[in-house]
C-alpha cells in the first residue's frame, strides 16, 4: 500500500516498503513529473566495473527509467510527461522501480564499500 506526504510545493515522498519503495521522490516540474529513488552510494573501489554494470542494466533490464549518478549517490530516475500522464503510467513506473530494486540490488550490492 502506497503512502505519500507532501514535503513542499510540487514535491512528495512516497513509501511502499512491501515493494522495496522507500523515499521515492516525486517532483512536478512543468511539463514533467520526475520520479526518483536513491539506490546506494557509489563505490570507491571497482568503479569502472560498477558503472559498466549500471549501463548494462540500463540497456538490457530496465522497463522504465534509468540509473544515474547524483554526486556520490546512485539513483533510479524516470521522467513522465504531465499532460499525458495517467495513473496506469505512474503505477507502471513505480512497479518497474520495485522490480528493478528487487532484482538489481543483489547484483549491485556486491560492489558496496566494506
Amino acid at each position: 500500500m502506497y503512502t505519500y506526504r507532501e514535503v513542499e510545493k510540487n514535491l512528495w515522498l512516497l513509501e511502499d516498503p512491501e515493494h522495496s519503495l522507500e523515499g521515492v521522490a516525486v517532483v512536478y516540474s512543468d511539463p514533467l513529473v520526475i520520479v526518483r529513488i536513491q539506490v546506494m552510494d557509489a563505490p570507491k573501489q571497482n568503479r569502472e566495473e560498477f558503472f559498466a554494470k549500471l549501463l548494462e542494466l540500463n540497456a538490457k533490464d530496465l522497463i522504465h527509467g534509468a540509473y544515474g549518478l547524483e554526486g556520490s549517490k546512485v539513483v533510479l530516475v524516470d521522467t513522465l510527461e504531465y499532460d499525458t500522464l495517467d495513473f496506469t503510467e505512474f503505477r507502471a513506473t513505480l512497479d518497474a522501480f520495485s522490480l528493478a530494486l528487487t532484482q538489481h540490488y543483489p547484483i549491485l550490492s556486491v560492489y558496496r564499500d566494506k
